[in-house]
């Protein structure tokens, strides 16, 4: 059975977000929060990294936030997943750590292999469908913690995130009491396209590519046999680079069996654990016609799917704006329903 008393309600009140005047549309919304909004009010987070050991010989880098004061032992644990190329110096990681701070909860960032500034060992790196490797961190997470557990996962970590929520069905919630992704690309084909076209793809596509061409090539000086890196200096787009890359790496056939299998939109019918999904309408990555109904989802799950706020871009009202009111509604939900 679920630890949480929301299990067999599923209830929660919409949040009605609102974005600045001074920003208008998804891509200012995005950028805006990404690059300028402020991430912390007073001191910036503070993290102790702890290295684990995993079953396969690699390793996953765990970032702690460092409290300013004390907490108690079963303080509730907030697990947060970053999203694509992300780690706990991004944006979203810094506000959720002044918010866990502010509520008295733990928090914890476990970075995916290769994220946490350090080439991983095996010839693998991570994708938006890992949910063996969620799964494996909650369960060590569920071990070392006796109170309250949630986790948030942030674009490709919510994703991830959803789909082990899906595969697992009523055992999930003997290992977290409530998950919640937010801007989480949750039918990969529709995101990657969107992310691939037009301004899009100049934009973001571009920007994703320079980090991740050099990883994976990292990554080819280790296994000089894993994929041609021609091709993959060749791709422009992420549909490219996932054909060279993600795909063949982490055991699918192309893109588009990756983009397919990877998809947690499928699984929301299967979550039998409180689960909160939200995405604005006009995030520039995740386009509104594919976004989950409330007939394509289980009661557990609640849906979120305010008017803006972009990709992540939930920015407060008062110039020049900070990134509260996204991590303040999440675990707001989390803590009350």
């Amino acid at each position: 059975t679920c630890r949480s008393p929301r299990c067999t309600t599923g209830i929660a009140l919409i949040w009605d977000y609102q974005p600045p005047w001074w920003l208008p549309g998804g891509n200012a919304q995005t950028i805006y929060s990404a690059k300028l909004a402020r991430r912390y009010v007073g001191s910036k987070p503070n993290w102790a990294r702890e290295r684990w050991d995993t079953p396969d010989g690699d390793f996953v880098d765990v970032d702690w936030h460092l409290p300013t004061v004390d907490l108690s032992e079963d303080a509730p644990l907030l697990v947060l997943f970053h999203g694509l190329e992300g780690s706990s110096s991004s944006h979203y990681a810094q506000a959720f750590a002044q918010e866990a701070q502010s509520r008295g909860w733990r928090m914890a960032v476990p970075h995916f292999r290769g994220c946490s500034g350090e080439i991983n060992w095996q010839p693998r790196a991570y994708h938006s469908g890992d949910y063996e490797e969620i799964g494996w961190i909650l369960q060590k997470m569920r071990r070392q913690h006796s109170g309250p557990l949630y986790a948030v996962g942030i674009s490709l970590g919510g994703n991830a995130l959803m789909c082990w929520a899906g595969e697992m069905g009523n055992s999930a919630c003997t290992v977290v009491d409530g998950i919640a992704s937010v801007c989480s690309p949750l039918d990969l084909t529709a995101s990657g396209h969107a992310i691939d076209s037009g301004i899009n793809k100049q934009i973001y596509a571009r920007m994703f590519l320079e980090t991740m061409k050099p990883r994976a090539m990292a990554k080819l000086a280790q296994y000089p046999a894993l994929f041609d890196a021609q091709k993959l200096m060749a791709a422009q787009t992420l549909y490219a680079f996932d054909d060279v890359f993600t795909a063949p790496v982490h055991g699918f056939k192309n893109t588009n069996d990756y983009w397919h299998r990877a998809s947690a939109k499928p699984r929301l019918s299967k979550i039998q654990v409180p689960a909160l999904v939200l995405n604005a309408m006009n995030d520039p990555f995740v386009p509104a016609n594919s976004l989950p109904r409330q007939n394509e989802v289980s009661p557990q799950v609640t849906l979120w799917q305010p008017q803006a706020g972009g990709h992540v871009g939930f920015t407060s009202a008062r110039f020049p704006g900070d990134l509260k009111p996204m991590p303040e509604a999440v675990t707001h939900w989390m803590a009350h329903g």
